[in-house]
């Protein structure tokens, strides 16, 4: 997604952050949406997958999926799937990158998404 005036400026990495980076356009407006709705979860959800995308610490807020969700595809390439808890319903799934050290989100909700049978 191209940056556009009116657009807020996501903080380039450092040192040995991860890259945060929308996959779909839907991610995009979901994010939006989860930050208006919940801008403190929004902000540590964002913190950690910079940080750590694959981080094991709290299994009830950041795992990777299983079954069929396991994995995603991009630009022809499959990535493992992760999903991150941002509120009781919220959430962000997103592919992780290890390479590059990106993370990109496929989807950002306000709503707890109803495909999560494994």
């Amino acid at each position: 997604m191209t940056p556009k005036r009116g657009d807020d400026v996501a903080p380039p990495p450092i040192g040995a952050e991860w890259r945060v980076r929308f996959a779909t356009n839907e991610a995009a407006k979901g994010w939006g949406q989860l930050g208006a709705e919940a801008p403190g979860n929004t902000r540590r959800c964002f913190e950690a997958l910079r940080r750590d995308p694959l981080s094991m610490a709290d299994p009830e807020r950041q795992h990777r999926l299983r079954g069929r969700l396991a994995s995603g595809m991009l630009g022809g390439r499959e990535y493992p799937q992760w999903e991150y808890e941002v509120t009781a319903g919220g959430r962000v799934r997103y592919l992780v990158d290890q390479p590059r050290r990106t993370v990109h989100l496929v989807l950002a909700s306000t709503r707890h998404p109803r495909d999560t049978g494994a």
